[in-house]
């Protein structure tokens, strides 16, 4: 199955080594080995994380120009997830996914994305000088919530852009939900262009047949994971995949290089040289485990009055190919309270946090570290919570139809970095935005820099907020005035 030994952690061996020879450090952080601490956090943290907490030297490699350690340890995370190259990003993925477009897309050069991008996407583009060209994810009116983009979706938007140098997709999303992405990866691929891969939320995916298809199974050229977030390593450290053929390796370590630190933590690196250990070696079963808990909260979940948590149902549906059972979202919005309401509830009565909340939803993200005991407190939570609420309020209205999407007249680049004049949105017609204007939900953009304000678009935000539904994005949080390109 694997090339090379996965159980090696080349870099967390070196550093015990460094440990072991009792090296009287004379080099930064200052806090040397711990003992310039704070004794507070120090009694709190632990001496061992300290201990590792080192600067670049011979024995423990250089991220920028790995030789040794952390060099075998990158070799060893491509060999584990099929790739030809390996990085870790201590800028956290949001680095690893500006670096990723930073690598295929220029000044000037066209990329096709999703207009329900994370904002480091937009920081790419911005950072890049690229031109985006948006297409619109399908949405599911019922959980409020935007899934993949459709195969067709994407086919389509290359007929009328074969002049692309690059497309972008998210796979899965937040709430666990893949599209066909084996099919869209020949579709991007008969164009002689790279697919790349915002798989945040999918670093698990290749250890467990019971999940969705991975990017580089899948064939795509480039992926940003977010390691921190499932599979144990350290908040901050991610790794960006890479297949050589229509990415150049070299211009990924450049840009990588460019936009990471040059003190980056040692204790983090180290955690994604044993958690790419731990998904190699023991993912199947670990992930077993979690699928199992999942779907125990799922079953059980969906007898409590009130409450909807989704699986494979929603699938079979443009853009919703196949499902990570390890997502847990559920629905509140039969009870007449918001995903807001609920995230707070439980987090300021039951000491329960869960990963997000929307205006319908709260999710919580399963993994290795869950129990059967925290599962079962969550359930006793949310039956409580039905016994509060239920018949008490009115199921949320549906959300509204988003505008098309505008027209974009100014690079996000050009417009980020414009002069801007703050003016009411009622008056803003015809005037170019200078930020974003966002609708939840679904969650998808309204307006991003660059893109001229419609009539629509107006009338919209109104109508949302009559409604009840949110608005954001601008710097006015009543959003009541927009910051338009002077």
């Amino acid at each position: 199955m694997y090339k090379l030994n996965q159980n090696e952690t080349p870099l967390f061996d070196a550093l015990k080594e460094y440990v072991d020879r009792e090296t009287l450090p004379f080099h930064v952080p200052g806090h040397k080995k711990g003992l310039g601490m704070d004794e507070e956090f120090r009694s709190f943290i632990g001496d061992n994380a300290f201990k590792i907490d080192v600067t670049v030297f011979k024995l423990v490699d250089s991220l920028h120009h790995p030789t040794g350690p952390i060099k075998k340890a990158q070799e060893l995370a491509a060999d584990a997830y099929g790739a030809d190259a390996a990085f870790y990003s201590m800028h956290g993925t949001s680095g690893a996914i500006q670096a990723m477009i930073m690598s295929v897309v220029s000044q000037g050069d066209k990329l096709i994305i999703p207009r329900n991008v994370h904002k480091s996407i937009t920081a790419g583009i911005i950072l890049s000088g690229a031109v985006p060209v948006y297409m619109q994810p399908e949405l599911d009116r019922t959980l409020g919530i935007a899934h993949g983009v459709s195969p067709e979706t994407v086919r389509e938007t290359l007929e009328a852009n074969p002049d692309a140098k690059a497309v972008l997709i998210i796979n899965p999303t937040y709430y666990g939900v893949a599209t066909n992405i084996e099919e869209i990866v020949e579709i991007v691929h008969s164009y002689d262009i790279p697919l790349i891969v915002d798989e945040a939320h999918g670093p698990h995916l290749k250890f467990n047949e019971k999940l969705p298809m991975s990017a580089m199974e899948a064939g795509a050229d480039i992926c940003a994971q977010s390691t921190h977030k499932i599979i144990g390593a350290m908040t901050q450290a991610s790794l960006l995949q890479v297949r050589g053929e229509r990415v150049s390796i070299p211009r990924v370590k450049q840009m990588l290089s460019l936009l990471q630190t040059t003190s980056p933590s040692y204790v983090l690196m180290a955690s994604l040289d044993c958690s790419r250990r731990q998904i190699a070696i023991n993912g199947t079963e670990l992930l077993d485990k979690s699928i199992e808990l999942a779907s125990y909260v799922r079953t059980e979940v969906n007898k409590i009055p009130g409450f909807y948590c989704f699986g494979e149902e929603v699938l079979g549906v443009d853009g919703a190919y196949s499902f990570d059972p390890t997502k847990i979202t559920i629905s509140c919005r039969d009870l007449g309270i918001t995903g807001y309401d609920l995230d707070m509830i439980l987090s300021n009565k039951y000491h329960i946090q869960m990963e997000l909340s929307d205006l319908y939803n709260v999710l919580a993200v399963g993994s290795f570290g869950d129990t059967q005991e925290g599962m079962d407190k969550l359930l006793d939570a949310l039956r409580e919570i039905s016994e509060d609420y239920y018949g008490e309020g009115k199921r949320l209205s549906d959300f509204l139809d988003i505008p098309k999407i505008p027209k974009q007249i100014l690079l996000p680049r050009d417009a980020f970095y414009s002069d801007k004049v703050s003016v009411k949105i009622s008056e803003s017609v015809g005037m170019t935005s200078g930020e974003f204007l966002m609708a939840y939900p679904p969650g998808i953009p309204i307006l991003c820099p660059g893109e001229i304000i419609t009539q629509e678009i107006v009338d919209y935000v109104y109508e949302l907020k009559r409604v009840g539904l949110y608005v954001q994005g601008t710097e006015d949080s009543e959003v009541e005035y927009i910051k338009v390109v002077k």
